[in-house]
């Protein structure tokens, strides 16, 4: 049963039926940066026009809030993988606390998420490439993209880091580039062609802070929670991880400030420049803000930066969806040939098999546009099935501090607000949903994400009537009874 180990081990990785391991090639910078790149997605570039045409200025406070709440999320996650170094993903330790219907649940849901997100980014990522070679038919950059991630991540899984490391680095690049443009426009009191001079005053001269009033607000949330589908990452590269105790706290802690400089920075500078009525929900702000600076190429270089968002977030799909596929497969939850590592130590069946998912863009090219209506509703669905990842995690550390308290005492990182902050982060998850009902096309994608349940849990079903199934719950049980008895005994020591 996985979660056996002490807490104090820091080398031992669960083997496969092989006795290969995972290898531990993710050094610090792959890891800072990939935290990053899962914090910052294609949502900044191109879809904050929209939440700053929704919600206006206090879109900065709906940005610091969810990064704020997912932050407990991350520091929850961090300190139970920390507690045992066998777990390899979350999904490890939501079956090891909560049972395996947890680990089946989350796996599979998280495997999902990431494949329907992976398709998406391969469809722009063809759009992107038309903008320079409208000629070119799009199905021929969509299946090279799908062929060239493949290749990137197939030989080691430093591969996918230094791969990670350099998407990355583009999107930091643009961002920081933008601030410092529009502060400059700020300090030199800029003057648009509209006559708009630039200046911090448009954040609170047109109507306030909350000129769209309070369901404008919340508006805001509906589109900006989806910009942090993927900030859980780092926690599927923790068994490939180099010096898991050093290197994942500072990629965790790190999260406050990326918010803050990443999105509160950029749309500060943003609607600074330009008053927060006059951005399209179209079009992306930075196209407009590199524009008024006097880059005659704004356009390209933008379009260049969003590919390369793109790009990154398929990266990471292929990357996670093949070590989750592995880690299921260990528990009989998928099948067993994705447990098979290459001879670098890369579970290439589960990366093939997440690929061959991928190939479903080359398709949805060519579809009409109620497919691509119908296609917005499943992408909206996986950002809910996001959301379901990171409550469990939330939940199997109510599980963790109940049944364990004692490696949460030894613990090195614990949660700050101690055993309030899961369930503030819980309540603002049903805020959230809450949120979604507010608007016809995101009700609609929260009614029909009970399907994908549904067929995860017949599913289920199936698979726990199985003898490995059956052991693993009897071990389970009887765990769960020990460390209670165990817990019990800790406290009145």
């Amino acid at each position: 049963m996985k979660g056996a180990a002490v807490a104090n081990d820091s080398t031992q990785l669960k083997t496969d039926s092989s006795g290969t391991k995972l290898e531990r090639g993710l050094s610090s910078r792959h890891i800072q940066l990939m935290a990053i790149s899962g914090a910052v997605g294609t949502g900044l570039f191109m879809g904050s026009g929209k939440t700053i045409s929704a919600a206006g200025p206090s879109v900065i406070f709906v940005y610091m809030i969810i990064g704020f709440m997912l932050f407990f999320v991350m520091r929850a996650m961090g300190e139970i993988l920390l507690s045992n170094l066998n777990y390899k993903t979350f999904a490890d330790f939501a079956g090891d606390l909560l049972g395996p219907w947890a680990a089946f649940f989350t796996g599979w849901t998280y495997w999902f998420c990431w494949v329907v997100t992976g398709i998406a980014d391969v469809v722009a990522i063809a759009q992107y490439v038309a903008y320079w070679w409208s000629e070119i038919p799009l199905w021929l950059p969509a299946l090279c993209c799908i062929l060239l991630l493949a290749g990137l991540n197939l030989p080691t899984v430093k591969a996918f880091g230094e791969t990670e490391f350099w998407f990355s680095l583009v999107k930091i690049v643009a961002i920081l580039a933008l601030i410092v443009c529009g502060l400059a426009m700020i300090a030199t009191g800029f003057s648009s062609s509209e006559g708009d001079t630039a200046s911090f005053v448009h954040l609170w001269a047109h109507g306030g802070m909350f000129p769209t009033g309070f369901m404008g607000f919340v508006a805001g949330f509906q589109i900006a929670v989806f910009a942090f589908v993927g900030i859980e990452l780092v926690g599927t590269a923790a068994a490939e991880t180099k010096d898991p105790e050093k290197n994942l706290p500072k990629a965790i802690n790190s999260i406050p400030l990326r918010v803050i400089l990443f999105y509160v920075g950029a749309l500060t500078v943003l609607m600074a420049v330009t008053p927060w009525y006059k951005f399209s929900a179209d079009e992306s702000p930075f196209v407009g803000m590199f524009s008024m600076a006097g880059l005659a190429a704004a356009a390209g270089l933008v379009n260049f930066v969003v590919l390369t968002a793109a790009a990154s977030s398929a990266n990471s799909g292929i990357y996670s969806t093949s070590r989750m596929l592995y880690a299921l497969s260990q528990d009989g939850d998928a099948p067993k040939k994705f447990s098979k590592l290459s001879t670098t130590q890369v579970p290439r069946n589960a990366l093939l098999f997440s690929c061959m998912f991928l190939l479903a863009a080359v398709v949805l090219l060519y579809a009409g546009d109620s497919v691509a209506q119908a296609f917005t509703l499943v992408i909206t669905v996986s950002a809910l099935c996001f959301m379901f990842v990171w409550s469990m995690i939330l939940i199997s550390y109510l599980a963790f501090r109940k049944r364990r308290p004692h490696l949460h005492d030894a613990s090195k990182f614990k949660v700050p607000g101690g055993m309030g902050a899961p369930y503030m982060v819980l309540a603002f998850f049903v805020f959230i949903l809450w949120a979604l009902t507010t608007q016809a096309d995101t009700r609609a994608a929260l009614l029909a994400t009970p399907l994908w349940f549904l067929v995860v849990g017949l599913s289920y079903l199936k698979v726990r009537k199985s003898d490995s199934h059956q052991a693993l719950r009897a071990a389970h049980q009887a765990k769960v009874l020990a460390e209670n008895e165990a817990a019990a005994i800790y406290r009145e020591s």
